[in-house]
């Protein structure tokens, strides 16, 4: 009998100290806050609204579901630079690819997760064309790289591997080639805490399997705004704009064109301001420039188009995320709108009936019944007098009609008799007698 009630308090104190254990897991607060796709502006305005909801609510852990092939590196700075901002303890959990920028966010986090499968690496700066950037940008970046793993207590010289095939690790890469580290190699070198399957694990593995899991995903504006800022999308919202606004020029009143056109501008700048890109001062000065132009309609002269076009493309230019890369796009879409319109004009504007606005496909020639001027070909042979001097050209009188006429040869003097000798038209020459 003893020993079944010694059992059986033992049970019960088994369970009173396994109860407040469970209670502190029930009560933390996970945020799980996706990384994918690339990099860019847009998805540092997601991640700063993200962290910031995570810290309001007091999050106990902050975990970086990331799967990315990199991006732009002064987004990533940012993001990076908010990552280090903030108190909340933060993981990052790369479920398939930290490349190049990804590798860097990662680097900002205090503990580093990874599936089997994964891979995080190759953090060389590239630029727009896919070549490798200059010496400048190559050494700010190797400076950044090595700084991040640094606070984050890693080895400095694997980050600078990560960001340049020149440094040599040859236990972990080949020579020329940039590092890339698989899950086992960079749990071996200590750039990853732990390798697990899925979400699930990694919060068991952190000590957090009971804890509340709250996923922050991209409202639909954010979404948007990384759509529209994309570097491929924008030439291509710019050139709509242009061709619309370009179109509805040739075309009476207010239409499809220019609404199209201006649908692809609100999107520009909407997409650019969510995505913390574009302030007021730029689209400001977008409505003066939309203003300046309208006006153009009523006031002569040029100037306030001019202006007005001027103001457009200098509020693009403080929108965009790169003045050199922003007014590139704005050429490409001004060229390629061009060549479209060409196209549309030439081989589609007699066959389809949209252009048929656009283009005046009827002829006056004399097939139609059209007559410009009427051929007097009766003149030829008959003689008058020059009632001024022809110098080439003058007035004849023949008999009692006016005439005025071109002088074949040289000049004629007043009240010479001359013959007409040829009609074209309204061209009527004449000869000295």
């Amino acid at each position: 009998m003893k020993r079944i009630l010694a059992s059986v308090l033992l049970v019960m104190m088994a369970m009173m100290l396994l109860i407040p254990v469970q209670a502190d897991s029930q009560d933390k607060k996970v945020y799980v806050i996706p990384i994918e796709d690339e990099v860019e502006k847009g998805l540092h305005a997601f991640l700063d609204r993200a962290i910031s909801t995570a810290e309001k609510e007091k999050a106990d852990l902050i975990v970086f579901n990331m799967n990315t092939p990199g991006g732009a590196v002064d987004a990533a700075r940012d993001i990076g630079n908010r990552i280090a901002d903030t108190d909340v303890k933060t993981v990052t959990f790369v479920n398939s690819w930290a490349i190049s920028a990804g590798a860097y966010i990662a680097l900002h986090t205090d503990e580093i997760y990874m599936t089997p499968n994964a891979v995080m690496g190759a953090a060389a700066v590239i630029d727009q064309q896919g070549n490798a950037a200059g010496e400048k940008a190559e050494s700010m970046w190797l400076a950044a790289m090595e700084a991040a793993a640094k606070k984050s207590g890693r080895d400095p010289d694997i980050a600078k591997a990560m960001a340049s095939n020149k440094v040599d690790l040859p236990d972990l890469k080949e020579k020329g080639e940039l590092l890339t580290l698989e899950a086992g190699q960079a749990l071996k070198v200590g750039y990853s805490e732990g390798t697990v399957h899925n979400m699930d694990e990694l919060l068991q593995a952190l000590g957090l399997s009971e804890a509340k899991v709250e996923t922050i995903e991209p409202a639909f504006a954010e979404s948007l705004a990384r759509f529209i800022t994309h570097p491929i999308v924008v030439p291509i919202l710019l050139s709509i704009a242009s061709l619309g606004l370009v179109l509805e020029l040739y075309s009476p009143g207010f239409g499809l064109p220019g609404g199209m056109g201006l649908s692809a501008l609100l999107l520009f700048f909407y997409g650019h301001y969510v995505a913390g890109l574009a302030g007021y001062e730029s689209i400001i000065l977008f409505v003066i420039g939309l203003i300046l132009i309208a006006a153009e309609i009523f006031v002569a002269g040029g100037i306030l188009g001019i202006s007005g076009g001027a103001a457009v493309i200098g509020s693009m230019l403080l929108a965009g995320e790169n003045v050199v890369h922003m007014g590139m796009s704005i050429v490409a879409s001004l060229i390629l709108a061009v060549l479209l319109i060409i196209i549309m004009l030439k081989v589609f504007g007699k066959r389809v009936n949209i252009f048929r606005k656009f283009i005046l496909t009827d002829s006056t020639n004399t097939e139609s019944g059209y007559v410009s001027n009427v051929n007097r070909l009766e003149l030829i042979g008959r003689v008058g007098v020059s009632m001024t001097p022809l110098r080439p050209s003058g007035t004849v009188k023949v008999d009692d009609e006016r005439l005025d006429v071109v002088a074949e040869g040289s000049f004629i003097e007043k009240e010479t008799q001359v013959k007409i000798v040829k009609v074209e038209g309204s061209r009527i020459v004449v000869r000295a007698v």
